[in-house]
Protein backbone atom coordinates (compact mmCIF):
# COMPACT_ATOMS: atom_id res chain seq x y z
CA UNK A 1 0.00 0.00 0.00
CA UNK A 2 1.62 3.02 -1.49
CA UNK A 3 1.30 6.27 -0.01
CA UNK A 4 -0.54 7.42 -3.69
CA UNK A 5 -2.78 4.15 -3.67
CA UNK A 6 -6.40 5.16 -3.50
CA UNK A 7 -8.16 3.80 -0.35
CA UNK A 8 -11.67 3.41 0.46
CA UNK A 9 -12.78 3.49 4.51
CA UNK A 10 -15.85 2.00 5.16
CA UNK A 11 -17.43 3.73 8.15
CA UNK A 12 -14.90 6.29 8.38
CA UNK A 13 -17.29 8.02 10.89
CA UNK A 14 -17.31 5.57 13.43
CA UNK A 15 -14.86 4.24 15.83
CA UNK A 16 -12.87 2.26 14.77
CA UNK A 17 -13.24 3.85 10.95
CA UNK A 18 -11.81 7.04 12.58
CA UNK A 19 -8.91 6.27 14.10
CA UNK A 20 -8.05 4.58 10.57
CA UNK A 21 -8.35 7.74 8.71
CA UNK A 22 -6.32 9.42 11.65
CA UNK A 23 -3.48 6.98 10.98
CA UNK A 24 -3.80 6.98 7.79
CA UNK A 25 -3.46 10.90 7.73
CA UNK A 26 -0.41 10.47 10.27
CA UNK A 27 1.35 8.65 7.73
CA UNK A 28 0.73 10.74 4.76
CA UNK A 29 -1.93 9.05 3.15
CA UNK A 30 -3.84 11.50 1.41
CA UNK A 31 -5.91 9.05 -1.10
CA UNK A 32 -8.44 8.25 0.66
CA UNK A 33 -11.88 7.84 -0.49
CA UNK A 34 -14.83 7.86 2.62
CA UNK A 35 -18.48 8.51 2.00
CA UNK A 36 -21.24 9.38 5.00
CA UNK A 37 -23.94 6.72 5.31
CA UNK A 38 -26.77 9.06 3.77
CA UNK A 39 -24.21 9.50 0.83
CA UNK A 40 -23.69 5.50 0.28
CA UNK A 41 -26.11 2.63 2.19
CA UNK A 42 -23.63 -0.23 2.53
CA UNK A 43 -26.87 -2.44 2.39
CA UNK A 44 -27.44 -1.56 -1.48
CA UNK A 45 -25.99 -3.84 -3.96
CA UNK A 46 -26.47 -1.41 -6.40
CA UNK A 47 -25.18 1.25 -4.99
CA UNK A 48 -22.13 -0.40 -3.55
CA UNK A 49 -20.96 -1.42 -7.54
CA UNK A 50 -21.83 1.41 -8.99
CA UNK A 51 -19.79 3.13 -5.79
CA UNK A 52 -16.80 0.61 -6.78
CA UNK A 53 -16.84 0.78 -10.34
CA UNK A 54 -16.88 5.08 -10.40
CA UNK A 55 -14.37 5.13 -7.65
CA UNK A 56 -11.99 2.25 -8.06
CA UNK A 57 -10.27 1.80 -5.03
CA UNK A 58 -7.73 -0.15 -4.29
CA UNK A 59 -7.58 -1.26 -0.82
CA UNK A 60 -10.44 -1.13 1.49
CA UNK A 61 -10.58 -0.88 5.24
CA UNK A 62 -14.25 -2.53 5.85
CA UNK A 63 -14.96 -1.00 9.50
CA UNK A 64 -18.49 -0.19 8.73
CA UNK A 65 -20.89 -2.04 10.76
CA UNK A 66 -24.26 -1.83 12.91
CA UNK A 67 -22.87 -2.78 16.63
CA UNK A 68 -24.07 -2.17 19.72
CA UNK A 69 -23.90 -3.47 23.49
CA UNK A 70 -25.70 -6.41 25.20
CA UNK A 71 -29.06 -4.37 25.44
CA UNK A 72 -28.76 -3.28 21.39
CA UNK A 73 -28.03 -6.88 20.67
CA UNK A 74 -31.01 -8.25 22.48
CA UNK A 75 -33.49 -5.41 21.60
CA UNK A 76 -33.08 -5.50 17.49
CA UNK A 77 -31.11 -9.47 16.78
CA UNK A 78 -33.07 -9.06 13.12
CA UNK A 79 -31.63 -5.98 12.44
CA UNK A 80 -27.91 -6.68 13.67
CA UNK A 81 -27.43 -10.20 11.68
CA UNK A 82 -29.65 -8.56 8.06
CA UNK A 83 -27.97 -5.16 8.44
CA UNK A 84 -24.27 -6.47 8.88
CA UNK A 85 -24.76 -9.64 6.27
CA UNK A 86 -25.53 -7.11 3.63
CA UNK A 87 -22.60 -4.56 4.27
CA UNK A 88 -20.14 -7.56 4.41
CA UNK A 89 -21.14 -9.21 1.42
CA UNK A 90 -21.63 -6.09 -0.85
CA UNK A 91 -18.51 -4.64 -0.11
CA UNK A 92 -16.35 -7.98 -0.12
CA UNK A 93 -17.78 -8.69 -2.98
CA UNK A 94 -17.41 -5.64 -4.83
CA UNK A 95 -13.96 -5.95 -3.77
CA UNK A 96 -13.62 -9.04 -5.48
CA UNK A 97 -15.67 -8.10 -8.90
CA UNK A 98 -13.13 -4.71 -8.87
CA UNK A 99 -10.03 -6.23 -8.21
CA UNK A 100 -8.90 -4.43 -5.01
CA UNK A 101 -5.68 -5.45 -3.91
CA UNK A 102 -6.12 -5.98 -0.59
CA UNK A 103 -9.17 -5.88 2.13
CA UNK A 104 -8.97 -5.60 5.52
CA UNK A 105 -12.22 -6.51 7.06
CA UNK A 106 -12.58 -5.97 10.88
CA UNK A 107 -14.73 -9.32 13.00
CA UNK A 108 -15.45 -8.84 16.06
CA UNK A 109 -14.20 -11.10 19.51
CA UNK A 110 -17.80 -12.50 20.23
CA UNK A 111 -17.17 -14.64 16.82
CA UNK A 112 -15.18 -16.71 19.15
CA UNK A 113 -17.49 -19.66 21.38
CA UNK A 114 -18.25 -18.85 24.51
CA UNK A 115 -16.34 -20.91 26.41
CA UNK A 116 -13.17 -22.08 24.22
CA UNK A 117 -9.90 -22.17 26.04
CA UNK A 118 -8.26 -18.90 27.01
CA UNK A 119 -6.49 -17.09 25.54
CA UNK A 120 -8.43 -17.46 22.37
CA UNK A 121 -6.06 -18.53 19.17
CA UNK A 122 -7.89 -17.54 15.76
CA UNK A 123 -8.33 -21.64 15.31
CA UNK A 124 -10.68 -21.61 17.91
CA UNK A 125 -13.24 -19.72 15.44
CA UNK A 126 -16.53 -22.12 14.88
CA UNK A 127 -15.45 -24.91 17.66
CA UNK A 128 -18.51 -24.41 20.07
CA UNK A 129 -21.86 -22.14 20.86
CA UNK A 130 -21.39 -18.63 21.31
CA UNK A 131 -22.97 -16.38 23.21
CA UNK A 132 -26.45 -16.38 23.06
CA UNK A 133 -26.77 -12.60 23.86
CA UNK A 134 -25.06 -11.68 20.40
CA UNK A 135 -25.22 -14.73 18.57
CA UNK A 136 -26.91 -12.64 15.10
CA UNK A 137 -24.55 -10.40 15.24
CA UNK A 138 -21.59 -12.89 15.78
CA UNK A 139 -22.92 -15.18 12.93
CA UNK A 140 -22.90 -12.15 10.50
CA UNK A 141 -19.55 -11.34 11.34
CA UNK A 142 -18.72 -15.12 10.97
CA UNK A 143 -19.88 -15.26 7.52
CA UNK A 144 -17.77 -11.95 6.73
CA UNK A 145 -14.63 -13.66 7.76
CA UNK A 146 -15.66 -16.99 5.64
CA UNK A 147 -16.31 -15.33 2.69
CA UNK A 148 -13.01 -13.65 2.83
CA UNK A 149 -11.77 -17.13 3.45
CA UNK A 150 -13.31 -19.09 0.17
CA UNK A 151 -12.39 -15.94 -2.35
CA UNK A 152 -8.91 -16.45 -0.91
CA UNK A 153 -8.97 -20.34 -1.79
CA UNK A 154 -10.66 -19.85 -4.98
CA UNK A 155 -9.21 -16.95 -6.19
CA UNK A 156 -6.36 -16.12 -4.33
CA UNK A 157 -7.47 -12.59 -3.45
CA UNK A 158 -5.51 -11.32 -0.47
CA UNK A 159 -8.39 -10.25 2.02
CA UNK A 160 -7.36 -10.39 5.55
CA UNK A 161 -10.03 -10.15 8.63
CA UNK A 162 -8.57 -8.67 12.37
CA UNK A 163 -10.38 -10.10 15.48
CA UNK A 164 -9.37 -7.18 17.93
CA UNK A 165 -10.01 -6.64 21.81
CA UNK A 166 -12.67 -5.06 23.23
CA UNK A 167 -12.16 -1.54 21.36
CA UNK A 168 -12.43 1.85 23.04
CA UNK A 169 -11.11 5.49 22.49
CA UNK A 170 -12.33 9.18 20.61
CA UNK A 171 -15.37 8.52 18.57
CA UNK A 172 -17.31 5.67 20.61
CA UNK A 173 -20.92 5.53 21.15
CA UNK A 174 -22.08 6.90 24.47
CA UNK A 175 -25.72 6.18 23.54
CA UNK A 176 -26.71 4.05 26.54
CA UNK A 177 -29.03 2.15 24.71
CA UNK A 178 -26.30 1.15 21.86
CA UNK A 179 -22.59 1.67 23.94
CA UNK A 180 -20.64 -0.87 24.59
CA UNK A 181 -19.17 -1.05 28.53
CA UNK A 182 -17.18 1.03 28.78
CA UNK A 183 -18.06 4.02 26.85
CA UNK A 184 -21.18 3.02 28.96
CA UNK A 185 -20.04 2.75 31.97
CA UNK A 186 -18.16 6.16 31.36
CA UNK A 187 -21.05 8.64 30.84
CA UNK A 188 -23.30 6.92 33.75
CA UNK A 189 -20.51 7.24 36.14
CA UNK A 190 -20.07 11.08 35.11
CA UNK A 191 -23.74 11.69 34.82
CA UNK A 192 -23.69 10.45 38.55
CA UNK A 193 -21.22 12.19 39.45
CA UNK A 194 -22.81 15.33 38.05
CA UNK A 195 -26.05 14.98 39.42
CA UNK A 196 -24.64 14.04 43.14
CA UNK A 197 -26.25 10.37 43.17
CA UNK A 198 -25.03 8.22 45.72
CA UNK A 199 -24.63 4.85 43.58
CA UNK A 200 -24.44 3.65 40.24
CA UNK A 201 -25.69 0.08 39.50
CA UNK A 202 -23.64 -1.94 37.15
CA UNK A 203 -25.17 -5.06 34.87
CA UNK A 204 -23.87 -8.27 36.00
CA UNK A 205 -21.70 -9.84 38.63
CA UNK A 206 -18.91 -7.81 37.80
CA UNK A 207 -16.50 -10.84 37.54
CA UNK A 208 -16.43 -11.24 34.03
CA UNK A 209 -13.21 -10.56 32.62
CA UNK A 210 -12.82 -8.26 29.11
CA UNK A 211 -9.80 -7.22 27.28
CA UNK A 212 -9.32 -3.62 26.04
CA UNK A 213 -7.38 -2.17 23.27
CA UNK A 214 -7.39 1.72 22.37
CA UNK A 215 -8.83 2.17 19.52
CA UNK A 216 -5.70 4.06 17.67
CA UNK A 217 -3.69 1.68 18.55
CA UNK A 218 -5.64 -0.89 16.67
CA UNK A 219 -5.62 1.42 13.78
CA UNK A 220 -1.49 1.02 13.90
CA UNK A 221 -2.28 -2.52 13.66
CA UNK A 222 -4.24 -2.55 11.12
CA UNK A 223 -2.14 -0.16 8.87
CA UNK A 224 0.82 -2.87 9.64
CA UNK A 225 -0.75 -5.54 8.47
CA UNK A 226 -2.15 -3.54 4.90
CA UNK A 227 1.16 -2.15 4.15
CA UNK A 228 2.35 -5.95 5.04
CA UNK A 229 2.67 -9.45 3.05
CA UNK A 230 -0.22 -11.23 4.40
CA UNK A 231 1.01 -14.49 6.89
CA UNK A 232 -2.40 -15.14 8.00
CA UNK A 233 -5.90 -14.65 6.71
CA UNK A 234 -7.25 -14.20 10.15
CA UNK A 235 -5.39 -12.15 13.12
CA UNK A 236 -5.98 -11.04 16.25
CA UNK A 237 -5.08 -8.06 17.33
CA UNK A 238 -5.35 -6.87 20.89
CA UNK A 239 -3.93 -6.80 24.73
CA UNK A 240 -2.38 -10.17 26.68
CA UNK A 241 -3.99 -8.64 30.08
CA UNK A 242 -7.55 -8.58 31.05
CA UNK A 243 -9.52 -6.29 34.13
CA UNK A 244 -13.32 -7.96 35.50
CA UNK A 245 -15.91 -5.52 34.63
CA UNK A 246 -15.72 -4.66 38.46
CA UNK A 247 -11.93 -3.55 38.68
CA UNK A 248 -12.93 -1.74 35.03
CA UNK A 249 -15.45 0.16 36.78
CA UNK A 250 -13.35 1.18 39.86
CA UNK A 251 -11.07 2.30 37.34
CA UNK A 252 -13.44 4.39 35.35
CA UNK A 253 -14.87 5.84 38.66
CA UNK A 254 -11.21 7.08 40.01
CA UNK A 255 -10.61 8.54 36.47
CA UNK A 256 -13.99 10.43 37.02
CA UNK A 257 -13.46 11.39 40.10
CA UNK A 258 -17.34 10.10 41.41
CA UNK A 259 -17.34 9.76 45.41
CA UNK A 260 -20.60 6.94 45.41
CA UNK A 261 -20.81 3.23 45.54
CA UNK A 262 -20.99 1.03 42.57
CA UNK A 263 -24.12 -1.62 42.96
CA UNK A 264 -23.92 -4.74 40.68
CA UNK A 265 -27.46 -6.00 39.52
CA UNK A 266 -26.88 -9.55 39.18
CA UNK A 267 -30.41 -10.20 37.66
CA UNK A 268 -28.76 -9.19 34.19
CA UNK A 269 -26.65 -10.75 32.09
CA UNK A 270 -22.82 -11.02 32.20
CA UNK A 271 -22.03 -12.35 29.08
CA UNK A 272 -19.25 -14.86 28.03
CA UNK A 273 -17.04 -15.52 31.04
CA UNK A 274 -13.85 -14.31 29.59
CA UNK A 275 -12.40 -13.00 25.92
CA UNK A 276 -8.96 -12.61 26.21
CA UNK A 277 -7.09 -12.99 22.55
CA UNK A 278 -3.63 -14.93 21.79
CA UNK A 279 -1.94 -12.39 19.71
CA UNK A 280 0.84 -14.32 18.76
CA UNK A 281 0.49 -14.05 15.05
CA UNK A 282 0.29 -10.09 15.29
CA UNK A 283 3.37 -9.88 16.93
CA UNK A 284 5.12 -11.37 14.00
CA UNK A 285 4.61 -7.99 12.30
CA UNK A 286 6.45 -6.15 14.70
CA UNK A 287 2.85 -4.75 16.58
CA UNK A 288 2.56 -4.35 20.28
CA UNK A 289 0.20 -2.14 22.23
CA UNK A 290 1.20 1.40 23.27
CA UNK A 291 -1.34 2.90 25.19
CA UNK A 292 -2.12 1.56 29.24
CA UNK A 293 -5.79 1.09 30.23
CA UNK A 294 -5.36 3.83 33.10
CA UNK A 295 -4.17 6.44 30.06
CA UNK A 296 -6.98 5.51 27.29
CA UNK A 297 -9.80 5.42 29.86
CA UNK A 298 -8.29 9.07 30.74
CA UNK A 299 -8.01 9.99 27.28
CA UNK A 300 -11.52 8.92 26.27
CA UNK A 301 -13.31 10.62 29.30
CA UNK A 302 -11.31 13.89 27.93
CA UNK A 303 -12.56 13.59 24.83
CA UNK A 304 -15.82 12.84 25.88
CA UNK A 305 -15.86 15.92 28.09
CA UNK A 306 -15.19 17.98 25.28
CA UNK A 307 -17.78 16.58 22.60
CA UNK A 308 -20.22 16.83 25.59
CA UNK A 309 -19.93 20.98 25.83
CA UNK A 310 -19.83 21.30 22.46
CA UNK A 311 -23.33 19.61 22.24
CA UNK A 312 -24.36 21.75 24.88
CA UNK A 313 -22.91 25.15 23.28
CA UNK A 314 -24.92 24.30 20.46
CA UNK A 315 -28.14 23.15 21.82
CA UNK A 316 -27.73 26.54 23.86
CA UNK A 317 -27.03 28.27 20.29
CA UNK A 318 -30.05 26.80 18.81
CA UNK A 319 -31.98 28.03 22.05
CA UNK A 320 -31.15 31.38 21.54
CA UNK A 321 -32.04 31.44 18.08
Amino acid sequence: MEVTSKIYVAGHGGLVGSAICRALRQEGYDNVVTRMRSELDLRDQTAVNSFFSDERPEYVFLAAARVGGIVANASYPADFIMDNLLIEINVINASFVHGVKKLLFLGSNCSYPKNCPQPVKEDYLLTGPLEPTNEPFAVAKIAGITACQALNKQYRTDFVCVMPSNLYGPNDSFDLQDAHVLPALLRRIHEAKMSNSETVTVWGTGNVRRAFLHVDDAATAMMLIMKSRSFFDIVNIGTDTDISIRDLAETIKSVVGFAGELVFDTSKPDGAPQKLLDTNKISQYGWTQKTTLLEGIRDTYKWYLTETEKNQNAEHSLDAK
